[in-house]
């Protein structure tokens, strides 16, 4: 690569960015502009903002890598970022979430359930969790933009982690979420324009779109014996079902991060800033394009990244890698495609991990300032106290992300981003759900769902699946095994334990209790389903 035009481009990409998060800044007055970027965005920027806090470098090259490992079962995953996390996430959960925050004056999604049942525990525990558990996600993300950027400049890791860290902290802490997603928007542009020539790429290259995918259809005598081991029969089939990897992709990949997209506050906290149904009505189909063209050729390009390595090395893509699939995507970047295209893709791998970071960053500051901090009461300096501690938890964030990107292993990305997803769910849709939807909900049953669904994951993390329990070895010093359920159990997501757990006690301890707050109720409800 030119490193003149490379340094170049970033610089003047940086340049943008930076006014954006300045413009952000200045229009940033009080904390609902700080939190919510004033309730009025545009339905384009608000979808472009969702899609590209969404899809970050953790589904590109994390999840891409996976892809070149599991093949093209991942796209059912496609399936339910589609259908799920825009069709009913919009439709289903958005409407009620803007007119439900609207009418509590909400700012942050435990805010939201906060308010709705009169709890500042439900905020202050909600928001103690995201704090402590996002960062796991976030190190995720930084990691994967830290990957690409070693393999296409060849920058030391160390050193990619802690620059990139300090560019995106830069404009979140001074622009609130105005300059966040004033600069989503841009760079949700450039990842569709970027995943767009890439996926035209990879089948010009390979001979077409029915040649490349014969050519990884005829590869599944290559499929390395610890994967048929555990259930893989090529890159074109699903696994043998119910086998261990059938668990793996279907259980924490497809129904983890599929489902788990409904309760995650950076994203709830979307629908919020639109100023009404008819602005998320527009950004429903943005939003679905977006992400089906991200997130599939994420997927098509890591599985036919196996029929590239064979005919140009002679080794399927993992073997390229070394061993880590954080690092296929990375590597076919770098010896696959043009120069120019290097350059584009930098554009696209920056922008999917600035967008997602500076709003995971926003998320993990406002847990502390606005939901541990003020837990929903109005301070008397005008909100100026709870910028400061946001600020101040966004640094904190920024640190714990950095040191985890640091020391977390090879190939962790995708494992990473599907244990947040499905801790969230688990913890927060069933009480989520029934706030928008149920009028008995109650706050005993809420708290239940919230502790059920926390609680049950943990344990399952400790005891009963196999990759978490190695690391953490509790079961092993207790019980003297490293997980107390053998056969296919130790690959069975913790999710669908805890979620059934959350939904049960959710609905079965607000049928035994009382509604504390009838008059919330009401207000809450105001509204609801007349537009």
């Amino acid at each position: 690569m030119n490193l003149y035009y490379l340094v170049v481009i970033i610089v003047l990409y940086l340049a943008v960015v930076g006014y954006m998060g300045y413009s952000g800044f200045k229009k940033t007055k009080n904390s609902t502009d700080y939190m919510l970027g004033g309730r009025k965005t545009h339905p384009f920027v608000m979808a472009m903002s969702y899609g590209a806090t969404f899809i970050s470098t953790s589904a590109i090259v994390g999840f891409g890598g996976i892809a070149s490992l599991f093949g093209m079962s991942l796209l059912w995953l496609v399936v339910f970022n589609v259908g799920v996390g825009v069709l009913v996430a919009f439709i289903v959960f958005g409407k009620r979430t803007r007119q439900m925050g609207l009418n509590l004056n909400a700012h942050t999604f435990p805010e939201l359930l906060g308010r709705r049942l009169d709890s500042t525990f439900i905020q202050r525990f909600m928001g103690i969790i995201i704090f402590v558990f996002m960062p796991l996600y976030t190190a995720a993300v930084l990691i994967g933009v830290s990957r690409i950027l070693e393999g296409l400049l060849g920058v030391p890791y160390i050193y990619s982690v802690v620059i990139f860290s300090v560019l995106v902290s830069a404009y979140v802490i001074m622009g609130g979420l105005k300059g966040v997603m004033y600069t989503d928007a841009l760079q949700g542009t450039l990842m569709f324009a970027g995943m767009l020539v890439l996926l035209i790429f990879i089948y010009s290259t390979l001979g077409g779109i029915v040649p490349a995918h014969k050519a990884l259809t005829d590869m599944s005598s290559l499929v390395p014996k610890s994967l048929k081991a555990i259930g893989l029969r090529g890159w074109t089939r699903s696994p043998a079902g119910g086998s261990p990897l059938w668990w793996i992709i279907y259980s924490s990949l497809v129904l983890g991060v599929g489902i788990g997209v409904l309760a995650q506050p950076q994203l709830v906290v979307r629908y919020m800033t639109v100023k009404s149904n008819k602005e998320l009505n527009r950004a429903v189909i943005i939003g679905a394009v977006f992400i089906l063209l991200t997130v599939g050729t994420s997927f098509i390009v890591g599985a036919l990244s196996n029929v590239y390595f064979f005919k140009t090395a002679g080794v399927i893509s993992i073997q390229a890698a070394k061993g880590n699939s954080d690092k296929v995507i990375p590597l076919f970047i770098r010896d696959a495609l043009p120069t120019w295209f290097g350059y584009l893709f930098m554009l696209v791998i920056l922008s999917a991990g600035m967008s997602t970071l500076s709003s995971q960053f926003h998320t993990i500051g406002t847990s502390i300032g606005r939901d541990f901090y003020s837990s929903g009461k109005e301070k008397d300096d005008g909100g100026k106290s709870e910028m400061l501690i946001t600020r101040i938890g966004i640094i904190v964030g920024i640190l714990v992300t950095v040191l985890l990107g640091l020391k977390m292993g090879a190939g962790v990305i995708a494992r990473a981003t599907a244990i947040f997803f499905g801790l969230m769910a688990s913890s927060f849709l069933a009480p989520y759900a029934a706030a928008l939807y149920w009028k008995g909900l109650t706050k005993k049953g809420a708290i239940s769902g919230i502790l059920g669904g926390v609680l049950t994951a943990v344990f399952s993390f400790l005891f009963l699946h196999g990759k978490e329990a190695a690391v953490f070895g509790v079961c092993k010093a207790l019980t003297g095994k490293t997980t107390l359920l053998g056969g296919v159990w130790p690959f069975v997501d913790p999710l669908v334990f805890a979620l059934p757990v959350s939904i049960i006690l959710t609905i079965v301890v607000s049928l035994a209790t009382k509604v504390e707050n009838e008059g919330k109720v009401t207000t809450a409800f105001k509204g609801i389903g007349q537009e």
